[in-house]
């Protein structure tokens, strides 16, 4: 039976992943830019700034500094809407789905890492504080 992750488990597969994704080779996204990205590309449905901006709880404005960086990246595209003009849509790109199979492969293998060295090693109590 697979032990459960706690949240210190979590919190570290967070940080290993950002590390990570850090130093490889390409670009780095804000926390801000991550979350936007994110949720475009694990929520179906379509994505408007003022859906993301309710969602995220951010203004936007800075829905749309997070989807300029992510068009510069190729990681996101804005298109009208063509049900309503004032609204933009916000379209997945196929070097977006990349990074997100990129960031999946990365915490799977700090998961299994994680469940092999527990498996190994007794854990150590969390830090007090």
């Amino acid at each position: 039976m697979a032990a459960q992750m706690t949240p210190d488990d979590l919190v570290g597969i967070l940080r290993d992943t950002i590390i990570a994704l850090v130093r490889r080779d390409g670009v780095d996204l804000s926390a801000r830019q991550l979350g936007v990205f994110l949720t475009c590309y694990l929520n179906d449905g379509a994505h408007t700034v003022r859906g993301l901006a309710q969602q995220l709880n951010v203004s936007k404005p800075a829905i749309t500094r997070a989807l300029d960086r992510l068009s510069d990246l190729d990681l996101a595209r804005r298109k009208v809407d063509p049900t309503d003009r004032r609204s933009v849509l916000v379209q997945r790109t196929t070097k977006g789905s990349a990074f997100v199979r990129e960031i999946r492969s990365v915490m799977s293998e700090l998961i299994i890492a994680s469940h092999t060295s527990a498996d190994v090693a007794p854990r150590r109590p969390a830090a007090a504080g």
